[in-house]
Formats: structure tokens, C-alpha cells, sequence
């Protein structure tokens, strides 16, 4: 647990380290989607099929979820700057050799090791950015770490497509590797030592659901969302390019919108979970499920291609806050464990969603993929609707939602 018998740096470096791990998140994220905006040059560049182009996604997905536990235990006594800056080394590496690379193999291989990485980050970055401020900021620097998911959403997936349509994708993906770097050095300069102090055994992190039925009931709803989200969003260009004829600079403008929409949703549902967070829940649920069923009706024009990913955006970005808020809430006393369950299930339905709308697509066409989304997130609100209130909702005694709880610390 961060105390304050730990030597606090001064307020400025404390945040300017909380900002260089906000900076560690965007890139992870931006270089786990950006493959959605680059199906389509890249299946080109290697003469593969879109639905196998999007194996990009699905094993760094795969390795993400299924890796986590066991390497933050055997990684338990490195200090978390090391860590975090060797993760860093791996996706600048990684995306230096998916630039270069001359088949789709040594792609997906190097796609395959950068996704370890990425897991293990999400199982400590959080809990590092609260741990280099006071206690009672911690939850406040946990919220500006998160907030590198909406920048990543807005700026850089959008960014790495606007590059594509300047260069190529095998250029774009050697600039992130430059981007990496960079935030790799900010790393090893600005943030602390930070010896290892809460990581948790693999045990722990597969029991706690199975004795938390709150925590596995949570589990559940959001595996099926996020099967269904990126089962549909990860064919979004093939989809837009096909049925609304629409150019890359538009499909760039679909993603900034899309990317807005998330980050708006994000701050308003920072604002309802304190009121009802199961209520806000199914709210960003719905939300998602009538995006999808809008795509299938008026998605085949650009003006309702647009409409479409606003309110998608708006509800994948309020579901993103609500379901951290839901499994912390769950499991408020095993902060680390929970966040490698989190980080096991949703990766892992990154991946599989990924995988699954890739064989509809090839299978029944792209269409299909969206009748995917359809029904996982249909199943979604069916489980959380059939739970009853107290399964998502903090009593007095657990922590509140984390946008304005008191201060939760790693343990």
C-alpha cells in the first residue's frame, strides 16, 4: 500500500510522472487498435483477407488477457520503473519490426510478444500512477492515467489512419516505434524507483472470482460487451468503405468523431455512476446495442455513418469508466487482483471479438459482424439486467466509484 512514510517528490514531478505514465497508456492503447484503421492497406500490402488481417488485434489480445497473471507474479520483486520502461523497450522493438517485417507470420509473432507487454502494464500502471502522489490524490491520478484511454481514442488511432493516407502503414507503425521510445526516455527520467510491493500470486488473481460471485457476475457483462464492441469496431473502415463508399480522410474523420464521442461520454458518466452506477451501465450498454442496430439502418450514408459513431462513441466511452468502477467496486480490498481480472477478461475479448467478427466477415460478409456486436451486447443487458441492484452497486462500506472516491490505494 502507497503511504506516507514513503519520500514524496515535489507536487510538479509527482504529476509530471503521472502525466509520463498517461503518456505510457495512450501508447499502449493506440498501438493495440491502431490495426482497426489499417485493415485494409495491410491486408492489400500482404494479399491476405481483411478477416485475417484482423489477427493483429485478436493475438495481441490473446497474449494481453492470458499472459497477465503469471508474469506479474514472476515479475513480483522488479521494481516497477524497470518494468514499465523494459514493456516500453518491447513495443518500441515490436513496433520497429512490424514495419519492417516481410510477412504476416513475423508480424503477428512480434504482435503476439508486444501483447505480453501490454497486459502487464494495465496490471500496474494504474496503481504506479497513484502510488507517486499523497494518498489523498491517489484516486485523482488514477482518473488522469485512465483519461490516456480517451486521448489515445481521440488522437492517435485517428492519427495513425491519417498517417497511412500520407504514407504507408508500414511507416506509420515506425513512427510509433519512435513514439515509444520517446516515452520510454520520459520514463527513466522523470518517474521514481518504485519497488515492487503489491503484486499478486497467479492463486489470488483466479480465485478471487471464483469467490466473488459479485466480481464474476461483473466479469460476465463485460466480457459480452467487449466481445460485441470489437467484434463490429474492428471492421469499422472495411464496413464504412464498403457500404457508405467512404474515402480514408473520411474514415479519418469517422474515427476523431468517434474518438470525441468516447471522451465526452467518459467525463458525463464520471459525473451519473455516483448517482447510479448500474443504471449508468445499462444505460452505455443500450446505447452501444442502438449504435450498432443505427449502423445496419443508416450507416449506408455518410451523414448517418457519422450519426451512428457519435452515440457509439458516447456509450463506449461511459461503459469503459462504468465497468472499472464496477469490478473496483466488486473487489474494493484486492486493488491488483482486480485489475488483472479486468485486465484478463478484456483483452481476452478484444481478442476473441476480433477473431469472431473476422470469421463472420470472411464467412457471411461484413454485415454479419455487426449482427454479432448485436447480439453479445444484447446478452450484456441481459446479465446485468437480470442481477439484482446490490451485484453493481457500492454499499457504505466498499469504495465508490472511482471519479470521486476517496483516495483508493494499491494494497
Amino acid at each position: 500500500m502507497s503511504t506516507l512514510d514513503e519520500p514524496q517528490p515535489s507536487a510538479f514531478r509527482s504529476w509530471l510522472g503521472v502525466c509520463v505514465i498517461t503518456a505510457s497508456l495512450f501508447t499502449f492503447v493506440t498501438t493495440e487498435l491502431m490495426p482497426v484503421g489499417l485493415l485494409t492497406p495491410v491486408s492489400k500490402s500482404l494479399n491476405i483477407a481483411e478477416g485475417v488481417a484482423g489477427l493483429m488485434v485478436t493475438l495481441y489480445g490473446v497474449s494481453a488477457g492470458l499472459g497477465v497473471p503469471f508474469i506479474v507474479a514472476w515479475t513480483r520483486r522488479v521494481n516497477r520503473r524497470v518494468l514499465l520502461s523494459t514493456l516500453l523497450a518491447i513495443l518500441a522493438v515490436g513496433n520497429l519490426i512490424t514495419g519492417l517485417a516481410p510477412n504476416f507470420p513475423l508480424i503477428l509473432g512480434t504482435r503476439l510478444i508486444m501483447g505480453f507487454a501490454n497486459g502487464v502494464f494495465w496490471a500496474i500502471g494504474i496503481s504506479m500512477a497513484m502510488r507517486l502522489v499523497p494518498e489523498r490524490q491517489a484516486n485523482k491520478a488514477a482518473a488522469v492515467a485512465l483519461s490516456g484511454i480517451s486521448i489515445a481514442t481521440v488522437l492517435g488511432i485517428p492519427l495513425g489512419t491519417y498517417l497511412v493516407s500520407l504514407t504507408s502503414w508500414r511507416t506509420t507503425f515506425l513512427i510509433w516505434s519512435c513514439l515509444s521510445a520517446v516515452v520510454f526516455a520520459a520514463v527513466a527520467m522523470v518517474v521514481p524507483s518504485l519497488p515492487s510491493e503489491n503484486a499478486v500470486s497467479v492463486r489470488e488473481v483466479f480465485n478471487l472470482p471464483l469467490k466473488n460471485p459479485r466480481l464474476r457476475l461483473v466479469t460476465y457483462a463485460v466480457v459480452l460487451y467487449v466481445l460485441g464492441h470489437f467484434g463490429a469496431y474492428t471492421f469499422i473502415r472495411p464496413y464504412a468503405e464498403h457500404h457508405s463508399s467512404a474515402s480514408a480522410g473520411f474514415i479519418t474523420v469517422v474515427l476523431v468523431v468517434y474518438g470525441m464521442g468516447g471522451m465526452v461520454g467518459n467525463f458525463a458518466a464520471g459525473y451519473a455512476v455516483n448517482r447510479n452506477l448500474r443504471a449508468t451501465f445499462i444505460a452505455a450498454c443500450t446505447g452501444i446495442l442502438a449504435s450498432l442496430l443505427l449502423l445496419l439502418t443508416i450507416g449506408n450514408t455518410k451523414a448517418g455513418l457519422l450519426i451512428t459513431v457519435v452515440l457509439w462513441g458516447l456509450s463506449f466511452g461511459a461503459a469503459n469508466l462504468c465497468q472499472i468502477n464496477l469490478m473496483l467496486s466488486a473487489a474494493p480490498d484486492t486493488f491488483e487482483a482486480a485489475m488483472s481480472i479486468n485486465t484478463l477478461g478484456y483483452n481476452t475479448s478484444i481478442a476473441l471479438g476480433a477473431l469472431l467478427g473476422g470469421l463472420f466477415v470472411d464467412g457471411f460478409g461484413l454485415k454479419s459482424a455487426v449482427w454479432l456486436g448485436v447480439a453479445l451486447t444484447a446478452a450484456s443487458l441481459l446479465v446485468t439486467l437480470s442481477t439484482r441492484r446490490r451485484t453493481a452497486q457500492p454499499t457504505s462500506e466498499e469504495a465508490p466509484a472511482i471519479s470521486d472516491a476517496e483516495p483508493i490505494t494499491s494494497s
